[in-house]
């Protein structure tokens, strides 16, 4: 991965809409700007990461909007894969499925966030979603490994 790929990715990361605006998308940067603060506030989720980084995941379940928040990890990650892909002209094929089974595998982290529990400990509405990405990293990248291996890029040279 190149810097320019790596650092839109990583302000993507920090916070959907600053890749697409690195990237010169201005308006669809605005956009997802919008679209962040939007969900952010109509479901709480500052309050639920403040209340679980300071260990209080109970308080950060009550005052979760989990019908607001269901919609974050689909539009976080795609605005995360859309300022990846635009970063450079080419980018490898099949690079969006980490992106796409992370979106998948964090929803249904948020999904069982409230009732999930590890030695009677809940993880809440931001630890447990944070652990659910690493299988969607993994599922993606090993789909991706296998479409690869049976249909390799061609090269045009």
């Amino acid at each position: 991965m190149n810097e320019k790929r790596l650092e839109i990715l990583l302000w993507s990361i920090a916070f959907p809409g600053f890749g697409q605006i690195l990237n010169g998308h201005v308006l669809k940067g605005i956009a997802f700007i919008i679209l962040e603060v939007i969900i952010n506030l109509n479901s709480s989720f500052n309050m639920a990461i403040i209340f679980s980084f300071t260990g209080e995941i109970n308080q950060a379940i009550e005052v979760t909007d989990y019908q607001w928040l269901m919609f974050y990890p689909c539009v976080y990650m795609f605005a995360v894969w859309d300022a990846y892909r635009f970063a450079e002209a080419q980018h490898p094929p099949y690079a969006y499925l980490p992106f796409a089974f992370s979106a998948y595998t964090v929803t249904v982290g948020l999904i069982f966030s409230p009732v999930f529990e590890i030695a009677g400990t809940p993880l809440g509405p931001v630890w447990l979603p944070i652990l659910f990405l690493i299988p969607g990293i993994i599922i993606g990248v090993v789909i991706k490994r296998i479409l690869l291996s049976k249909n390799p890029p061609h090269s045009t040279s």
